[in-house]
C-alpha cells in the first residue's frame, strides 16, 4: 500500500525499487501487488487496487476486498503521515481494524519527541502490525526508547541502491560534454527542504579555488512546489545564480532521468553535496543513491548521514552553513587521495544495501510474519561473460581486480587461465557461440606458454608476458594438475569444440602424461584425475587409465592414513576445494571397478557433506585456519571456490547414483552465492557479472577477481545445463514473543 509511479515522490520509486527488487530476485514464485494511493487511479499492470487516501470509507472498502483474496499473504505499508488523510493519517485505522491480513509497515518518518496524543496514535497503530521496517537505527531507537515499542518486532533495514559497475568518473564524462570539468551534483525531486541555495552561496569561494567546478542540480520541481504553473524555488535558483554570476558553473537538468542517465550522472561526480536543511529527516535516497555510485559526499546533519557517513566515506557541515560547506569542498578538491579514498569507502559501505540484498531481508521478515508455510524460489541470473571478457587481454584473463576494474599489475596465473578454458569450454557447449572460440583459444595458448620442454607448467606470468620469479618458491603442483583437468575437458568435448583446439590440447596434454603419474600432493592429485579421466572418457587411452589407478591408490593410501571411526577423511584438516577428493575416488572407481574406490568416495563425500550442510544450511569451510580434526571449527572466510568445486561433485555424484539427496544439496549450495548465506547478501554482481572473492563475517570482501568469477560461472553452467527446480528458499513460522503495551487500557498483542 504505497503511491506508485507515475506518481512523482520518493516513497512511489522507493516502492518501485524494492518490488522490483523483489521480482528480480524471488520473482518465479512470489508476485508483488500495488494498492495504489491515490485519487487519480491508473492503469498498470502490478496495481490490482487502488484507494484514494482522503476518502475516509474507502478504507474499508479496500480491506474487505483484499480479505477475499486468498492469494495475499501480507500487505506492506509505506507510511509516511501525509499520505493518509486525518490527524496524523488517523483514515488509516479504518484499514487497519477491518483487513485480516498479516500487516508489515515501513515509517519513512519517525518524529523523535512525540506529544502524547502522536505517542497513542503511532502506538495503536503498530499495535495491528507484524512487522516494522525502519531505515535507520535511530529510527529504531526513536520507536523504542520515545514511543514504548517493542524492539523485538522492529527490523532495521538500510534504504537500497542500485549496484553500479564501479568506474572511474572520467570515462563517462565525455558522453556528457564534461571534459576538464570538475563536477559537483545534486539529485532528487526540487523543493525548498533541498536548501540548494546553500551550495549556490558557496560556489564563487570553490570556484576561486577550482576555477572549472560545475554544479549539477538534477531532478524537476517536486509537482507540490508548483502552484499555477509558477515555479517560485526554481526560479529564485536561477536569479541567484545570475545575481552571483555563476552562469558558467551551474547547470539545472529540469527534466525527470531514466534510472540509468541518473546513474551516469553520479558516477561523473567528483562531490556529492546533500544540503537539506530538515534536522528530523529520517532518510534519504537521494544520499543512498549518491554512496552507492561512489561519490564522496558532503552533507547536511541529519539522522541519516550522521549514522552512516563516517569520516572515511565524506564529510558533515552545519545545515544553512555555505561557509563550511565550501571549506569542506575545497578541502576535498585540494586531496585527490582522500576523496578517491572516500569514493571507494562510500562505494563498498553501500554494497549491503543493494536492492537485491534489501529483497532478500525483506522476504526473509514476511516469512516470519506469514502464519503457513512459504516456499519461495530463487530466480537463477542470466548468463553474462562481461566480466570475465573485460578481464581477458591477447595474452590471458588477468588475476586480480580492484573492485570490477582488472588489475594487470597483479599479472596472470595458470591456475585461473585453465579455469577459464573450463569455463568457456562448458559455456559454448551449452550455447555454440562463435565469440566464445577466440577466448578458448587465448587461454589454450596460455597453457602452451607456461608449458616447460619437460612437460611441466609455470604458474606466474607478469603483466608484460614473462615468468614471474614466484614460480621458483611458490607450491605450483596444483596449477600443473588443474592444467591437466583444463586440457582433458578440452578433449573431452572434442564433438563440440573445432579440431583444431582439440589438437592443440591434445598436443600439450601428451605432452603432460610422463610426470603426472608422480604428482604427490592429494588435491593435485585429484585435479589431474579428473582431468585424465576426462581425458580417457573419449580416447579410452590405457596409458591414462593406468595413470589414474596409480595416483588412485595414492589417495588411499592418504585416506586410510588419516580416517577414524569419526574422520573419514584424506588429511588431518578440511581446506579448500575438499570436494575434489572423493570426486577423484568416484573416478577411480569408474575407470577401475574396484570397490575401494567407490567405498571410499562415499563415505569421505558424505563426511565432507556433513561438515558443511548442518540443520539444512550450507556452510562453506572456512579458510580462517581451515577445520582442524578434533577442533571446532572456525566461521566464516567462505570463498566461491569452494562452493563451485562441492556443485561440481554433487553433480557428478547425482549422475552416478541418482541419489536424490545430491541433487538438493547442488540446489542448496548454488543458493549461497544468490544470498542464502549468513549475510543474506549476494555474492554475484548482475551488472558486471562478476562474483565477489569472500565473505567473511561481516562484510563481503567486493573485488571481483578471477578466480571467484570463473567459479562462479562454472556452477552457474552447472545448474543450466541440468535444467533443475529452482533452489527454495523456506520459511518456518517460528514463535514471536507477545508484545508490548497497554493502550486504551487494551493488552496489545502482535501477530
Amino acid at each position: 500500500m504505497t503511491t506508485f509511479p507515475p506518481t512523482q515522490c520518493g516513497i512511489a520509486t522507493f516502492t518501485q525499487d524494492l518490488t522490483n527488487a523483489i521480482t528480480h530476485v524471488f520473482g518465479k514464485s512470489l508476485e508483488c501487488v500495488i494498492c495504489d494511493l491515490t485519487d487519480k487511479p491508473k492503469s498498470a499492470p502490478n496495481i490490482s487496487y487502488t484507494l484514494n487516501p482522503k476518502i475516509k470509507e474507502d478504507y474499508q472498502r479496500v480491506a474487505l476486498e483484499i480479505n477475499k483474496d486468498d492469494s495475499i499473504k501480507l500487505v506492506h505499508i509505506q507510511h509516511e503521515f501525509g499520505l493518509f488523510g486525518g490527524e496524523y493519517g488517523s483514515y488509516l485505522l479504518n484499514f487497519l481494524e477491518v483487513v485480516k491480513k498479516p500487516i508489515a509497515f515501513t515509517f519513512h518518518s519517525v518524529i523523535p519527541n512525540p506529544n502524547l496524543e502522536l505517542k497513542l496514535f503511532v502506538q495503536y497503530m503498530i499495535s495491528h502490525a507484524a512487522s516494522i521496517f525502519v531505515m535507520t537505527k535511530q529510527s529504531q531507537k526513536i520507536l523504542i526508547e520515545s514511543y514504548g515499542i517493542s524492539e523485538d518486532i522492529i527490523h532495521y533495514v538500510p534504504h537500497g541502491t542500485h549496484i553500479v559497475d564501479y568506474k572511474n568518473p572520467n570515462e563517462l564524462k565525455e558522453k556528457f560534454h564534461f571534459k576538464n570539468r570538475t563536477i559537483l551534483s545534486t539529485f532528487g525531486l526540487l523543493s525548498e527542504g533541498k536548501s540548494i541555495e546553500t551550495a549556490l552561496k558557496a560556489l564563487p569561494e570553490i570556484i576561486e579555488h577550482t576555477p572549472n567546478i560545475l554544479y549539477l542540480v538534477i531532478g524537476k520541481t517536486h509537482p507540490n512546489n508548483i502552484k499555477n504553473n509558477i515555479d517560485e524555488y526554481r526560479n529564485y535558483l536561477e536569479t541567484l545564480v545570475d545575481d552571483l554570476g555563476l552562469q558558467n558553473h551551474v547547470l539545472f537538468i529540469n527534466r525527470y532521468l531514466e534510472l540509468q542517465e541518473l546513474l551516469d550522472y553520479l558516477l561523473v561526480t567528483e562531490i556529492y553535496l546533500f544540503t537539506s536543511k530538515d534536522p528530523n529527516q529520517a532518510v534519504s535516497g537521494t544520499f543512498s543513491y549518491a554512496m552507492s555510485c561512489a561519490c564522496p559526499i558532503i552533507a547536511t546533519s541529519i539522522p541519516h548521514t550522521r549514522e552512516v557517513l563516517t569520516s572515511d566515506a565524506g564529510l558533515i557541515f552545519d545545515i544553512g552553513n555555505s561557509e563550511q560547506l565550501a571549506k569542506a569542498t575545497k578541502l576535498l578538491l585540494s586531496n585527490n587521495k582522500m576523496r578517491k579514498s572516500m569514493a571507494f569507502r562510500a562505494f563498498q559501505k553501500t554494497r549491503e544495501s543493494s536492492w537485491e540484498n534489501i529483497a532478500i531481508k525483506h522476504i526473509d521478515i514476511y516469512g516470519d510474519s506469514v502464519s503457513e508455510l512459504l516456499n519461495i524460489d530463487y530466480n537463477y541470473p542470466e548468463i553474462k561473460l562481461d566480466h570475465i571478457k573485460r578481464s581477458t587481454t591477447e595474452l590471458g584473463i588477468i588475476q586480480f581486480n580492484k573492485i570490477s576494474i582488472p588489475d594487470i599489475s597483479s599479472g596472470y596465473t595458470l591456475d585461473d587461465n585453465a579455469r577459464a578454458l573450463i569455463a568457456m569450454s562448458l559455456h559454448y557447449k551449452l550455447f555454440r557461440r562463435k565469440e566464445d572460440l577466440a577466448y578458448i583459444n587465448t587461454y589454450l595458448n596460455f597453457i602452451k606458454l607456461c608449458q616447460q620442454p619437460n612437460g611441466t607448467f609455470i604458474n606466474y606470468i607478469d603483466k608484460n608476458g614473462n615468468e614471474h620469479l614466484k614460480n621458483t618458491y611458490m607450491h605450483i603442483e596444483d596449477s600443473n594438475a588443474r592444467a591437466i583437468w583444463a586440457l582433458g575437458t578440452v578433449i573431452s568435448l572434442r564433438g563440440y569444440l573445432p579440431p583444431e583446439a582439440v589438437a592443440k590440447a591434445l598436443n600439450i596434454f601428451d605432452k603432460c602424461l610422463p610426470w603426472s603419474r608422480n604428482i604427490k600432493s592429494p588435491r593435485s592429485i585429484a585435479f589431474a584425475i579428473k582431468g585424465l579421466y576426462l581425458y580417457h572418457s573419449v580416447t579410452h587411452d590405457i596409458q591414462a587409465a593406468s595413470i589414474i589407478k596409480k595416483l588412485g591408490k595414492n589417495l588411499l593410501s592418504d585416506y586410510y592414513s588419516n580416517a577414524t571411526l569419526d574422520w573419514n577423511w584424506f588429511e588431518d584438516k578440511l581446506t579448500y576445494a575438499n570436494s575434489i577428493l572423493p570426486e577423484a575416488m568416484l573416478y577411480s572407481y569408474l575407470i577401475t571397478t574396484e570397490p575401494v574406490f567407490k567405498k571410499v568416495a562415499i563415505a569421505s563425500f558424505d563426511f565432507l557433506l556433513s561438515k558443511m550442510f548442518v540443520n539444512g544450511e550450507f556452510r562453506v569451510i572456512s579458510n580462517n585456519g581451515w577445520h582442524q580434526k578434533g577442533i571446532e571449527p572456525n566461521k566464516y572466510g567462505e570463498q566461491p571456490i569452494d562452493v563451485a568445486c562441492t556443485i561440481q561433485t554433487l553433480d557428478i555424484f547425482y549422475k552416478t547414483y541418482g541419489i536424490q539427496k545430491y541433487e538438493k544439496m547442488k540446489e542448496v549450495a548454488f543458493s549461497w552465492f544468490l544470498g542464502r548465506n549468513h549475510l543474506k547478501q549476494t555474492m554475484y554482481n548482475p551488472i558486471t557479472g562478476g562474483c565477489y572473492d569472500g565473505l567473511e563475517k561481516e562484510n563481503v570482501n567486493l573485488n571481483e577477481g578471477a578466480e571467484s568469477t570463473i567459479c562462479y560461472l562454472i556452477a552457474r553452467l552447472a545448474m543450466e545445463s541440468d535444467q533443475i527446480v529452482k533452489p527454495q528458499y523456506i520459511f518456518r513460522k517460528r514463535t514471536i514473543k507477545a508484545k508490548h503495551t497497554a493502550i486504551y487500557g487494551q493488552n496489545i498483542k502482535s501477530v
